[in-house]
């Protein structure tokens, strides 16, 4: 298990030269950053820290115009290394970085005072005073400020011990079986093809699994991949990891595209969430402006909806915001608002429903997973766990209920039970819901498809059309007077044959049978319609059903004009 945490901190205060220092690699990888000596892009490096534990550093720009890559390097981190130069001290993009990490739920970090070559002992006293003062109230309060000169080594190893006691207090990420990565690079390397890098969180990938690529809802395969510069077969969460696809070109992919697996994930265009704004905005925060999401890796121009009165610095309210793609997200998933008019940072928060169904101006989110199963009535346990994160065990059938939503759907389902009669209700009319509640009626039993009271009479029994069939033989009565309900059940029971819309009482066929088999055991070549009718005492009327009967059974068979012995006619 590797940690993976970011630089934070305002330009030219030493954090690419400190990671260069730590772990040996340049993050600055494009030309006009070493030209310029400034992080305009995300790098990334990784070193073996004193314990053997392994530490990845995500190095993010510290200039104002470059915020937009600093937000898509510090979104799936675990902890921060805070740099403040010692002589410059504390700056507005020190401020905006340490509120960002705050907004995203970073909970564990160490400062970095750097150049300390460049200051007395006294500036850098007064450097970690301040520094103290500056974070408190924040997550960095009380985290351990260590002195450091990336030029001569001085306070390195200080530094790397301390970066061993954070990964110590850090929790390792959660593996919850459904892997997600947000794509922070995508480009094509020779000989492989499509690479996308990103720090894995969720759940584990491994070479040959088939993913998703969102929001294009791209099938792609994984080809290879790599971790902290090795070849890997598998790959768990809180790793960096690149990524060799098949299946996609690198121009399809953008920094904010995710990797998940089919089905694993909900994908939403609005969902509702938790805004904390900052108390140095000069300003409340409501619909009015343009608003800049930062999720994951990406940068997304959204709607906002401010679920109740406008949101004052320093406050938290809930708002509804409208993406304009759809992303894998679940409540918990951290965000950065910004307003691009005022180029200034509003605030964060966390998601709280993923699939909002109350109106926004009636609406109040939190995360509770009861209010979700209240809002629908009834929910699938994969759709629960896809909308909440929460596994639960079903109530009815494949289903979690709400309670209301249960006993309505009960006492629906007496009712109309109750008005079904004596018969029972068809089942067949009833939903996959409704059948599934019916298992818990223990006063109804279901029989042929049929749902009745198990203490209510079969009304069929001993039908008295039953016995006028018995009794009228090879030339039964018509069904005059009999419910066609009733009717239709006691076809469904076998306890009368309709053929070509004539009833007959099961033993007349057998019966029938037998004449035929007298029959032929005189005339074994065969005999004609009109000598099984003389036969029966019957008109033709009642004759051809019952041989069309006897021929569906096998028991006979046609022959031009003639019926012969089928396979299955009885022995006399």
């Amino acid at each position: 298990m590797s940690h993976v945490i970011s630089t934070a901190g305002h330009v030219d205060h030493g954090k690419s030269t400190l990671v260069r220092v730590l772990t040996g690699t340049d993050p600055d990888r494009f030309a006009e950053e070493k030209a310029r000596g400034l992080t305009i892009d995300l790098g990334f490096a990784s070193t073996q820290l004193p314990s053997g534990k392994v530490l990845s550093l995500v190095d993010v720009p510290g200039h104002i115009r470059f915020l937009k890559n600093m937000l898509a390097g510090v979104g799936a981190v675990d902890a921060c290394l805070f740099v403040v130069d010692a002589n410059e001290g504390w700056k507005p993009q020190t401020e905006e970085h340490l509120r960002i990490l705050d907004l995203l739920g970073v909970r564990h970090g160490v400062v970095a005072l750097t150049k300390i070559g460049l200051a007395d002992e006294d500036l850098i006293e007064l450097a970690i005073l301040d520094v103290e003062e500056r974070v408190e109230g924040t997550f960095l309060e009380g985290a351990p400020i260590v002195p450091v000169d990336s030029l001569d080594g001085t306070g390195i190893d200080n530094l790397l011990h301390e970066l061993d006691a954070l990964l110590a207090r850090t929790p390792d990420a959660a593996d919850r079986g459904t892997p997600r990565l947000w794509v922070d690079r995508a480009f094509s390397a020779k000989g492989s093809g499509t690479v996308v890098t990103g720090t894995l969180t969720g759940g584990r990938i491994r070479v040959d699994d088939e993913l998703l690529l969102l929001p294009q809802r791209k099938s792609v395969r994984v080809r290879a991949m790599q971790s902290l510069h090795a070849q890997r077969t598998k790959v768990g969460p809180g790793n960096r990891t690149a990524i060799n696809l098949s299946g996609v070109s690198h121009d399809e992919v953008a920094r904010g595209d995710a990797l998940v697996r089919e089905g694993e994930w909900h994908e939403t265009t609005v969902f509702d969430g938790a805004l904390s704004v900052l108390d140095s905005l000069d300003h409340e925060v409501s619909r009015r402006g343009a608003h800049l999401l930062y999720m994951g890796a990406g940068e997304h121009a959204v709607r906002i909806r401010i679920l109740g009165p406008a949101i004052a610095p320093g406050t938290t309210g809930n708002i509804r915001i409208y993406l304009p793609v759809a992303l894998p997200l679940l409540p918990g998933d951290r965000f950065v608002l910004r307003e691009s008019g005022r180029a200034e940072t509003i605030g964060g928060g966390e998601v709280l429903d993923v699939d909002p169904q109350t109106k926004a101006a009636e609406a109040s989110p939190d995360r509770s997973v009861d209010r979700v199963i209240a809002e629908r009535g009834w929910v699938t346990t994969t759709e629960l766990a896809l909308l909440t994160g929460e596994q639960r065990d079903a109530d009815v059938g494949v289903w979690v209920v709400d309670p209301h939503a249960l006993q309505e759907a009960i006492e629906s389902l007496r009712s109309q039970i109750d008005a079904a009669g004596a018969l029972g209700l068809d089942t067949a009319t009833l939903s996959d819901q409704e059948r599934a509640t019916l298992e818990l009626l223990n006063e109804v039993v279901v029989n042929g498809g049929r749902a009745t009271l198990a203490a209510a009479a079969d009304p069929l029994l001993a039908h008295p059309f039953v016995l006028a069939l018995r009794e009228g033989g090879f030339a039964p009565p018509e069904p005059d007077g009999v419910d066609r309900e009733e009717l239709r059940e006691l076809v469904r029971r076998g306890e009368v044959i309709v053929e070509d819309g004539v009833y007959f009482a099961p033993e007349v066929i057998d019966a029938a049978a037998l004449v035929v088999a007298d029959l032929l055991a005189a005339k074994p070549d065969g005999v004609t319609v009109s000598e099984v009718r003389t036969a029966m005492g019957n008109t033709r009327k009642h004759a051809m059903p019952l041989i069309a009967r006897l021929d569906a059974g096998g028991m006979t068979r046609r022959r031009e004009n003639l019926r012969i012995a089928g396979p299955r006619l009885p022995k006399r």
